[in-house]
């Protein structure tokens, strides 16, 4: 299926056209045909505009594609930041996450690249950021925190374990004693790549969690509570001047 089957106008509709409908057109081309294929003049043709009105509404590609970033995480759940229960959020966001970008997958390279402005990427981010610092964690923790998280679920998304293996056994040769089954791997992909996400990000939020119950005589918790060697981002310690994050 072509992108022009998925998002073409239809015939005889009025040259208008909303930054919505726009962004929605950038995302079924990307689904369809990847990040590659993104340009003014493509985008205005799936729209049935000129690239001269495109213009009105957006200026560069990279404005297309963070707003077909923007449509992703509209399918992102922060809402459990709302409870107060800000580990049980952070996993609830995480899965919701990988989830949205499960099913762009050809979008997820832009969202490695960790430049979105899209006004729904920009409230997401300010709601975990809030509530991780509601907790009691310093802001610069809080970065951190929000940091590798989203680190987790980018990786996750962005390739799989499992397909790095061949499917031919003849490809492994008897002095791989440990690999006699890996050519199976690839039939059992969506299990072990869902897995192995699960997996890391359980031991992420168990980890956060004996950090946190590690406080210290001020009560607040912190990161380089939780490490033999501190948190190792700077030769002042744990927290730089000003805390910024």
């Amino acid at each position: 299926m072509t992108a022009e089957s998925v998002v073409r106008r239809g015939a005889g509709r009025p040259p208008r056209i909303s930054r919505a409908e726009i962004f929605e057109a950038v995302l079924g081309l990307v689904d369809a045909e990847g990040l590659d294929t993104v340009s003014m003049r493509r985008v205005a043709a799936l729209v049935s505009v000129q690239a001269s009105s495109l213009y009105n509404h957006v200026s560069t590609k990279e404005e297309l594609l963070d707003g077909a970033a923007d449509q992703v995480v509209a399918g992102v759940d922060v809402s459990a930041f709302d409870t107060g229960d800000w580990l049980a959020a952070l996993e609830s966001w995480a899965r919701s996450y990988h989830a949205a970008l499960a099913q762009h997958p050809k979008m997820v390279p832009w969202f490695a690249r960790g430049v979105r402005r899209g006004e729904r990427s920009l409230r997401n981010a300010d709601r975990v950021y809030g509530g991780i610092v509601a907790a009691g964690w310093s802001r610069r923790d809080a970065t951190l925190i929000g940091a590798a998280t989203v680190n987790l679920i980018y990786g996750a998304a962005l390739g799989s374990f499992a397909a790095g293996f061949p499917d031919d056994p003849s490809a492994y040769s008897p002095a791989l004693a440990h690999l006699g089954d890996a050519h199976r791997l690839r039939s059992h992909r969506a299990a072990l790549d869902r897995g192995s996400f699960e997996l890391g990000l359980r031991l992420h939020i168990d980890g956060l969690a004996r950090i946190y119950r590690s406080t210290g005589a001020d009560g607040a918790p912190a990161l380089s509570r939780g490490t033999a060697g501190g948190s190792g981002t700077g030769p002042e310690g744990d927290r730089p001047e000003g805390d910024r994050p």
